[in-house]
């Protein structure tokens, strides 16, 4: 019971981080967690244990839990080591691409270009498309992974995305779905690397830090 109630509290903070409903540097108050839960301050901590290990937030000895706040320095690290797993899942999957894999991608894109008016939707979905593509191929630890991945980009999109970028992606998924479709490894794996790079090129890195309230953000 105590494992399951943990896990719904990573869950719950996890998806309110990558829908960028609780900002950069938001401090988790672990009593303020424990009452909008209704669980006790062990349970809490537990869960915020769980989410330092996934680097979502930071742990500070005497100042409690944060959400974190990725550096202009770990965004890139973080955008390179995606563009080297993304580049060899992209020629896994033209190796094994079937018509109902392509219907699967298409339907996701669909609902990503649907959903562009809507900012933790659309954010969510844009990130869903690459694990999606480790979902189809069967393979859970790199789907695992590359969720992991994705959830910190939320935290560096949030932080440093400029305005147009979102329609952008949409654009480009769309394009690399097109190249999976016609087993054109070369091109979609270059149309993979392209777009990485070019939500890459979008990051304002001056771009201030929003805040919120982490009450607001569960409600």
């Amino acid at each position: 019971m105590e494992s399951s109630t943990t896990h719904a509290i990573v869950e719950a903070l996890t998806k309110a981080i990558v829908e960028h409903r609780l900002h950069p540097g938001t401090k988790l108050a672990e009593q303020k967690l424990a009452d909008h839960f209704g669980v006790s301050r062990t349970l809490v901590r537990q869960a915020l244990f769980q989410l330092s290990k996934n680097r979502l937030i930071r742990l500070e000895p005497a100042r409690g839990a944060f959400v974190a706040a990725p550096s202009a320095m770990e965004a890139r690290q973080v955008f390179a080591v995606r563009r080297m797993l993304e580049a060899e899942m992209t020629r896994a999957f033209v190796r094994e691409v079937t018509p109902a894999k392509i219907r699967a991608l298409k339907e996701h894109v669909a609902r990503e270009k649907s959903a562009l008016d809507d900012v933790p939707g659309r954010t969510e979905l844009l990130g869903d498309f690459h694990v999606r593509m480790a979902e189809l191929m069967g393979n859970e630890v790199l789907a695992q992974m590359l969720g992991e991945l994705v959830s910190r980009c939320a935290l560096i999109t949030l932080m440093y995305q400029t305005a147009t970028a979102a329609e952008h992606s949409n654009d480009e998924h769309a394009e690399i779905v097109k190249a999976l479709a016609a087993r054109d490894e070369a091109l979609a794996v270059r149309l993979m690397n392209e777009h990485l790079l070019h939500v890459e090129e979008n990051l304002a890195f001056d771009r201030k830090m929003p805040t919120n309230d982490i009450s607001m953000a569960l409600s």
